[in-house]
């Protein structure tokens, strides 16, 4: 596969990229007591080919009903690698330039991405952390080697590894600057997802966070009483609201409301709320993000498809705010 890809690559013209189709069912195998992939080898195999990969895009090309699907453990998607080929006279960089070029360029890449920018439509939680390997693989594999600290070249396991903790780190809420109660009930739903908690760990996590229980309940996203406290699930939030009248609205209140209108009403209702709280749009997509990954990772797949499905239909819900115009232009709203 190397020489394959490295003839590939030598009569590839530098004006125009190469696309090279994915698709092999991930496993693990063990050399000598390093665990590697069929995904990781491949990369390595491109890159050692002469390649740099500019791009990692999911495709949804397997149909779920197709018949070799049924009852195994088929393919649901294949992938993109979009690459280039490597510049002979490319430099070696340290492990400390590779990770401060991944600070400094994949906050852009990320939100151009999730549709912060030009337009785009947004890519689905569910694609982000694979299309996310592109710019951070784009980095890596453009020198002829990172070099860690002890001199030897980075393998392509550990750049995944510090590329996926980058997208972490974007999406994580304590970085955004979100609100106060968002990051409690970010970090409360971490830990006890929709069940209840003890009080008094509620309050010395509200505490660390900078508000208190009080002030969270009375916001109208958790249920307190009895020494126990827990979060409120979407379908649990009140029909009749308007954020404009609510003196205490939390991002974290904001995207359930939306997700509680899409999926009772639809994407003209969501987009109606959204249209009353248009500088929440940029905090509310990227906490559905966030709470994608924390659903995906804690295999909450009921939730985690709320999130996803909130993100398919940002544009829509993104359009039909602005048709019915935000706050100043509606006389009335009923959800």
């Amino acid at each position: 596969m190397t020489q394959a890809l490295r003839n590939l690559a030598e009569q590839a013209h530098p004006g125009f990229p190469v696309t090279i189709y994915y698709a092999f069912k991930q496993a693990d195998s063990k050399d000598t007591g390093t665990t590697s992939t069929g995904w990781e080898t491949f990369l390595e195999t491109i890159i050692q080919a002469g390649f740099t990969i500019t791009g990692t895009w999911p495709m949804r090309t397997e149909l779920a009903n197709r018949m070799r699907s049924a009852d195994s453990n088929a393919l649901a998607s294949s992938i993109v690698l979009v690459c280039r080929k490597r510049d002979p006279e490319a430099p070696s960089i340290s492990r400390r330039d590779f990770q401060r070029e991944l600070r400094d360029e994949m906050p852009d890449a990320l939100e151009t991405m999730i549709g912060g920018k030009l337009g785009a439509s947004p890519i689905a939680p569910v694609d982000l952390a694979q299309a996310a390997i592109g710019p951070g693989m784009a980095i890596y594999s453009k020198y002829n080697a990172v070099l860690e600290a002890d001199g030897t070249p980075m393998p392509v396991h550990n750049a995944l590894v510090m590329i996926n903790k980058a997208v972490e780190d974007f999406l994580n809420p304590n970085g955004a600057g979100f609100d106060a109660d968002t990051l409690f009930c970010s970090a409360w739903f971490d830990q006890f997802g929709w069940g209840a908690g003890k009080f008094g760990e509620a309050d010395t996590l509200a505490r660390a966070k900078g508000t208190s229980v009080d002030g969270v309940a009375h916001s109208g996203v958790v249920e307190s009483g009895g020494g126990k406290v827990r979060l409120l699930r979407w379908d649990e939030y009140p029909r009749n609201w308007d954020p404009t009248q609510d003196n205490r609205t939390p991002v974290w209140e904001a995207i359930h409301q939306i997700i509680r209108a899409l999926n009772q009403r639809d994407e003209s209702a969501a987009g109606a709320l959204l249209a009353r709280m248009p500088e929440r749009g940029d905090q509310i997509r990227q906490l559905a993000y966030h709470l994608y990954t924390l659903c995906e990772r804690k295999k909450w797949a009921d939730d985690a498809r709320a999130y996803n499905e909130l993100i398919a239909a940002w544009h829509g819900i993104v359009t039909a705010s602005h048709e019915t115009g935000h706050f100043g232009s509606q006389t009335e709203i009923d959800f």
